[in-house]
């Protein structure tokens, strides 16, 4: 377990590595004994930190979603990081230059909420609470490295959970759907860079269905005194690899009847 003083240390360093756009070190190998609350609690400092200077939660992400994942990290459950209101993206819209350190993108299905939901909800409590869901990207960024450059250990999830989940960034789409309206299994994409197809795949490669990831997100916000909140856009998880996405990459999913989303990285 860290200290209160540790995790605030360790909440500031990547924060400065944000605004700098320098990685830090492994917060695993500086601290072996971390837990994964020591995690959400340096996640969860930062957010203190950036609201202090004016920043607003607009919603949550669900990343580790699918099996491949969890077994590359050694671990059986996803995690979740926290959406600003500077990560917004609109479809189209270009990343200025310089912005991210490393990004990818992943296709995702956003959720967005019109009814505060939280603790043990279930998959119609989700979909009743659901606004709208909608065609996404989400933006991925790393301000911890992805591996030690002197023991070559590659980062575990105390340091994805710390780094906010790897969060940088949401490329909402215009086309708003009912939720019940698309079987969300069989909700896909083809993804694009360049013109190029890259990735497919189907909104069953999160946890089976893309509203369970809520269902997920919803109990573990609680075991933290937190709750989605009305309004708030949910990122479901990734039914795709992360795509890296060099200076120059122009991203186009197309999820067919379900919409289109877009983004260039400058």
């Amino acid at each position: 377990m860290l200290t209160p003083e540790q995790i605030e240390t360790a909440a500031a360093a990547l924060l400065a590595a944000e605004e700098a756009r320098e990685q830090i070190g492994l917060l695993s190998i500086q601290h072996p004994g971390m837990t994964l609350d020591d995690a959400y609690a340096i996640q969860s400092a930062q957010m203190r930190q950036k609201l202090a200077a004016g920043r607003r939660v607009i919603g949550w992400k669900i990343g580790l979603t699918s099996k491949v994942m969890q077994e590359a990290l050694g671990i059986d459950t996803p995690d979740s990081g926290v959406l600003y209101d500077d990560m917004l993206f609109q479809s189209g819209e270009v990343v200025p230059e310089g912005r991210f350190i490393q990004p990818r993108v992943e296709a995702e299905i956003a959720f967005v909420m019109k009814d505060a939901i939280g603790g043990k909800v279930t998959r119609d409590e989700v979909l009743a609470a659901t606004d709208y869901v909608a065609p996404s990207l989400e933006i991925l960024d790393t301000r911890i490295l992805r591996k030690d450059p002197g023991t070559g250990r590659a980062r575990v999830i105390v340091d994805t959970v710390s780094d906010n989940a790897a969060n940088a960034g949401i490329v909402l789409g215009t086309q708003r759907n009912a939720p019940r309206a698309f079987d969300l299994r069989w909700t896909g994409a083809i993804l694009r860079a360049g013109g190029e197809v890259v990735a497919t795949g189907l909104g069953a490669a999160v946890l089976d269905d893309p509203v369970m990831g809520i269902v997920w997100l919803a109990r573990r916000m609680h075991q933290y005194g937190q709750r989605i909140e009305a309004g708030q856009v949910i990122l479901s998880g990734s039914f795709i690899a992360p795509i890296e996405c060099p200076p120059g990459t122009r991203i186009d999913a197309d999820f067919g009847p379900f919409g289109h989303v877009s983004t260039e990285f400058a």
